[in-house]
């Protein structure tokens, strides 16, 4: 970085150059001395804002969260279908992109981190249910619009959507999904929430 910026604005531009490298490498292959290097900061300067690598990391994914949170509050607001707002959020979510924010990436990676440390499964608890909560919010005003069928449960079909988002970051990095596949789950989807046949 060059020159000297307020305490908020270098704390932001850390957790920007740390979810690009997080997301590149992994959580245990970053290191904090290549996340300083690349954000032009020092190590004892990234330690003034974070405590630790891990606290680094949530903040990251809070921050990569809160851009989709975003997209997706805007796709909705623009869009006057309800039967529309699901797709919308969708669309939103490809648009941001992986550079953009890699919070699919962040979320695969702090599932494998919490298998041996509980406080990161703690934190992506909350964190995903804080995702789940969003999403079951918008099905629930689909459904008061007649967009959604009535007898589907939001809170299920809330998992479902952030499933099949996890779904699609995993074919990005592996591959799996055939040609067409990702429209006949939507498809299917869309049929299923709506009651058409």
């Amino acid at each position: 970085m060059k020159g000297r910026l307020p305490a908020s604005e270098r704390r932001a531009a850390v957790v920007d150059t740390a979810c690009r490298v997080f997301a590149r490498c992994s959580y245990r292959g970053a290191t904090t001395a290549e996340i300083a290097r690349e954000a032009g900061v020092t190590e004892p300067i990234l330690y003034r804002h974070f405590d630790s690598k891990q606290a680094l990391y949530f903040a990251c994914i809070d921050d990569a969260w809160a851009q989709v949170r975003r997209a997706w509050e805007g796709a909705v607001e623009a869009e006057d279908d309800p039967r529309a707002w699901l797709a919308a959020m969708a669309g939103a979510f490809f648009d941001l992109g992986e550079q953009r924010s890699p919070v699919a990436s962040l979320w695969m990676q702090a599932l494998t981190e919490s298998g041996d440390d509980p406080e990161v499964r703690r934190f992506l608890r909350r964190h995903l249910r804080e995702v789940h909560d969003f999403v079951e919010n918008v099905l629930q005003r689909c459904q008061e619009a007649g967009a959604v069928s009535g007898d589907r449960d939001a809170r299920a079909e809330a998992w479902i959507f952030i499933a099949v988002g996890l779904l699609i970051a995993v074919t990005g990095r592996l591959g799996g999904l055939q040609q067409g596949d990702l429209e006949r789950i939507r498809a299917s989807r869309r049929a299923w929430l709506s009651g058409s046949p």
